[in-house]
Order: C-alpha cells, then sequence, then structure tokens
C-alpha cells in the first residue's frame, strides 16, 4: 500500500532577517552551470546584487570538497549582523546539511534543500569508477572508493535547529526516496513535499518565491 504524502506546509508570513550572503552547493556530476544554479546567480545578480552569492564547482572527493566550502565561508568572514543561507541540491543537499551542522561560520545559517540525498554513501557506491559530467560530457573525472568512506563520516547527525531548515522532497524523484528525505527531516516545519516533479525540481520557479521568502529575501 503506498503512502500518501502529506500536504505541503505552507512558508510563515514571518518576515525574517533578509539574506546577505548566499551559498549554492551543486549535487553529483553537477556544476555551477546546472538549471537551478543558474537561475538563482542570474536572479541575485540581477535583482539582488547586494546579496553575496556562491556556487563553487565542487571536487569529487567529499572531504576535500568541504574544506572548500569552510574555507569561502572563513574568506566572507560572517559577521554577527550578516545572514547566511546554504541552498545544497541533491548531494549538495546532503553537504549543506553537514555544513549548517558542522561549521562554526554556519551555526546560524538558514538553509534550503531540494531532494536532499540522505544516505550518498549507499546511492554512489555504485557509481566508482571514471565518471563525466552532466554539463560538459568531455570533463571527466574519478569517483574513488575511498570517497564512499568519505562521504559516511559526513553525516552530521540529528538536527540541532529544524526551524532552520526548508526542505523540498518531490514525490515524483527518479534517483532518489523522498520517503527518506521525509523521515531524515520530518521535524523541520520547513519540509515541503511536492506531488509529482522530479529530482531535479524542474518546476523550481513555481516554488522559488517560497525558497526567497525562507531566506527573507522578497521581490
Amino acid at each position: 500500500m503506498s503512502q500518501t504524502p502529506p500536504a505541503p506546509r505552507l512558508p510563515s508570513a514571518q518576515h525574517l532577517p533578509r539574506a546577505t550572503h548566499v551559498l549554492y552547493l551543486h549535487g553529483f556530476r553537477s556544476s555551477p552551470r546546472s538549471m537551478k544554479a543558474q537561475k538563482m546567480a542570474d536572479l541575485m545578480a540581477r535583482q539582488h546584487p547586494d546579496v553575496a552569492f556562491e556556487c563553487p564547482q565542487l571536487p569529487p572527493s567529499p572531504r576535500v570538497a568541504m574544506q572548500e566550502v569552510s574555507a569561502q565561508l572563513a574568506r566572507w568572514a560572517l559577521g554577527p549582523a550578516e545572514q547566511l543561507v546554504v541552498m545544497g541540491s541533491s548531494l549538495g543537499g546532503f553537504y549543506a546539511t553537514w555544513v549548517a551542522e558542522r561549521v562554526p561560520a554556519a551555526a546560524a545559517a538558514r538553509v534550503v534543500l531540494i531532494n536532499p540525498a540522505v544516505t550518498p554513501e549507499h546511492d554512489l557506491a555504485r557509481h566508482i569508477g571514471e565518471l563525466t559530467s552532466w554539463h560538459d560530457p568531455e570533463e571527466r573525472f574519478f569517483f574513488r572508493p575511498e570517497f564512499v568512506e568519505e562521504l559516511r563520516e559526513l553525516h552530521a547527525g540529528p538536527l540541532t535547529q529544524p526551524q532552520r531548515y526548508q526542505v523540498w522532497a518531490a514525490t515524483g524523484d527518479e534517483v532518489l526516496d523522498w520517503r527518506a528525505m521525509q523521515a531524515r527531516y520530518q521535524a523541520c516545519p520547513g519540509l515541503q513535499v511536492v506531488q509529482g516533479s522530479d529530482h531535479a525540481l524542474s518546476d523550481f520557479d513555481t516554488h522559488l518565491p517560497a525558497m526567497l521568502a525562507h531566506m527573507g529575501i522578497y521581490t
């Protein structure tokens, strides 16, 4: 018997402190050229140029990727009056959770997750070997066996402040199981179960206003 997803929770009408810095973390085999990353970069540049936006190209090694992300946050040197938002899609959602829970500079960050990976060490174990980038088939990289253990080491544990999280889980995700996302983030008031859609959240534009509201950005 299939489980019926709950109706999405509506975003709070409360006006949150406005984001001053947005860090976007892309998914496995993805890049800053992904649809969602490009739309976010374009939106920030055109309508909110005062908001610092970064979407770094993450290396294959999860450990090195998180070292580079931590270094980016250190370069920003966020002060108490500044508000960080960490966005992440798929594997980037797993990474964003680790950043929010484990990096001191992100201890007060708000988080937006789009179809986040929950147990990537299981999902990606079958991808060990030489791979290509989704956005450039000529670009090749190796996903090494030790990267699976690095993913296992990056599990963030229980969420310390679930209210910081807005999570989008699409029931039509063809790559990851939305029920695992729902179970992982069930304590989050901002959990949104999207009927249908897909892993890329192709109806991203429909949900973007609610994401921006969670960031304290109103257009």
